[in-house]
This record gives C-alpha cells, sequence and structure tokens, in this order.
C-alpha cells in the first residue's frame, strides 16, 4: 500500500484539484481564495514533487497532458470521497431521507407490518423504501440499509442476521395436489415463477439438470405469492415469507433447502449517520423480540 507521506502536500493538491474543476488559473484562484499567481506556484510545485509535466503549455491557455488527466480523476474520485464522509460524520445529511431498499416480499411481510413500531419511535426520521428484487449499492448519498436474503456475505459491507429462513419451492394444491412430489423432474412441467431481479427458479431448475416447458415468470415477490396461492405456477422464495401459507395449507412444501441462510440488514463499512443507526438498531431489535434474530 502507498504510504500517505509519499502523497504530494495536500495545498498542492487542493490547487490541482481546483483547476481541474473550473479550467482556469484565475477561477481556481478565485475558488480558493488565492491569487492566482499563487495557483500557479502550487502547480508547478506539484509538476517538480512528481517530476511529470502535468500541463501543456504551448497554448494560450493550460491543458492537462494524458499524465495530468490520471491525476485529474484520481484527485477528483478522491476529494468526492472524502467530502461526502465528511457529510456523513457532520451530519450534513440529517434532512436527507433514509433510504432503505428491501425486496418486496420482505417489505410486504415483515417490514410493513412492523413500520408503524418505527414511526412512533422515531417521527422525525424520513425514510425513502424501495421494493425491488435487484440489488442496489449503499454509499454516502445513496442508499444507506438493504435487507436481503443470503448467507451474510455480502463483500465490502456488514451485515447483521434478522430472520434465519432457508430458500423453499411451494405451490398450491390446487395446481400439483395435495401430496409432496417425490420426483422433481415431474415439477418441470409447470409453470414456475421467480421475484423479479433474481434467478432464484431458473438457478434451482439448472443446477438440478431439470428442462422446463412452461416458461418462467417474473414478478415482483408480494404479487408472486399471491399468484402461488392462487395456483398460477411454482414459486421459489423464502420460508420465512410462506411460513403462514405452509401451516394453514394454502401452498405446499415441495422441496427446502439445507443452507444456512436468511434474512440480513446490510450496511456499509464504517461509520453510519445517525438515522440508519436507528433504523438498524430498531430492525435487530424487533428481530430479537419476534424470536428470529441471529
Amino acid at each position: 500500500m502507498t504510504s500517505w507521506r509519499s502523497l504530494p502536500p495536500l495545498a498542492a493538491l487542493r490547487a490541482f484539484a481546483a483547476f481541474v474543476d473550473t479550467g482556469s488559473v484565475t477561477r481556481a484562484g478565485a475558488e480558493l481564495n488565492v491569487s492566482h499567481a499563487a495557483v500557479s506556484q502550487q502547480l508547478r510545485a506539484l509538476e517538480a514533487h512528481l517530476g511529470l509535466a502535468l500541463f501543456d503549455r504551448g497554448g494560450r491557455e493550460l491543458a492537462l497532458t494524458a499524465e495530468g488527466r490520471l491525476l485529474a480523476e484520481a484527485t477528483t474520485a478522491g476529494f468526492d470521497g472524502i467530502a461526502k464522509v465528511v457529510e456523513v460524520l457532520t451530519g450534513t445529511q440529517a434532512g436527507r431521507p433514509l433510504q432503505v431498499t428491501t425486496t418486496p416480499s420482505f417489505a410486504a411481510g415483515w417490514l410493513m407490518p412492523r413500520l408503524a413500531d418505527f414511526r412512533a419511535h422515531h417521527p422525525e426520521i424520513d425514510l425513502a423504501i424501495d421494493p425491488s428484487g435487484g440489488l442496489r449499492t449503499l454509499g454516502p448519498g445513496g442508499y444507506d440499509v438493504a435487507l436481503r436474503f443470503g448467507d451474510g456475505t455480502w463483500p465490502g459491507y456488514d451485515s447483521r442476521l434478522l430472520v434465519r429462513s432457508r430458500a423453499v419451492v411451494v405451490a398450491a394444491p390446487s395446481l400439483v395436489g395435495n401430496t409432496p412430489v417425490a420426483d422433481m423432474a415431474a415439477l418441470a412441467r409447470f409453470p414456475w415463477m421467480q421475484e423479479l431481479g433474481t434467478n432464484e427458479a431458473s438457478a434451482f431448475l439448472q443446477a438440478r439438470g431439470l428442462t422446463q416447458s412452461a416458461g418462467i415468470t417474473s414478478l415482483p415477490g408480494n404479487m408472486m405469492i399471491d399468484a402461488a396461492r392462487n395456483g398460477q405456477g411454482i414459486a421459489v422464495t423464502a420460508r420465512a415469507i410462506v411460513d403462514a401459507d405452509i401451516a394453514a395449507g394454502r401452498l405446499l412444501l415441495l422441496f427446502e433447502d439445507d443452507k444456512d441462510t436468511g434474512y440480513y440488514v446490510v450496511t456499509p463499512k464504517g461509520t453510519l449517520r445517525p438515522a440508519a443507526q436507528a433504523f438498524v438498531r430498531w430492525a435487530v431489535s424487533q428481530a430479537r423480540e419476534s424470536g428470529t434474530g441471529g
């Protein structure tokens, strides 16, 4: 890893970033509240420190060389990243809604029935909930928290178990009959369904070498469960979502995976803004109270 001690002076990098941002030595000086001569001095000092020509001075205006453009990309990304973290740490994002992403099925089956409790304890926090099957990138200025199904491993993120649940294959008795199916290959002739944004049904079939002829429908998770209850297809989902349906006989359990999976609260590594911290604490406490947490 390159040590910060080998980096050029911060003043020179700030002058360079200001030039890149404004496109002019004069405007960069105004941005930094210094003279254009001071900016020019810092830019020459930066070139001397690196031993590289960062600017083409052949025209009326300074232009970046190939090396200058590479450094411009790095400094812009670096200062932007620092600015976003500072916003988080200083609370300047306090007025931005807390953005939570989760699947439609988990939103409908677990989050929404409990959300009134969160509102009662934190009326000051504005929420924006994105019920989507697709994975969202978490980080400063974007999504704060994800509630996701898996084994707890999301590289680059922290996770805590909320609901322990295995993946299952279910269908209505009106579609497949009232007795457990011994031969999974026989199910390939039925229509299958999977949550929009996932490939759970197709992956299940392919892993078992089954050729599916009736088609796979992808739709939001809550709509998929309703369709499964109505006998419109075989669904792949998390057992926690359909446990009540299995117990009531509305859905028949056809297969249950043996992998240790569940729904997790997933967050970026590092310090969370206060609203995100409050939501994570609340979600974990809700899981603990219901006896489903890790």
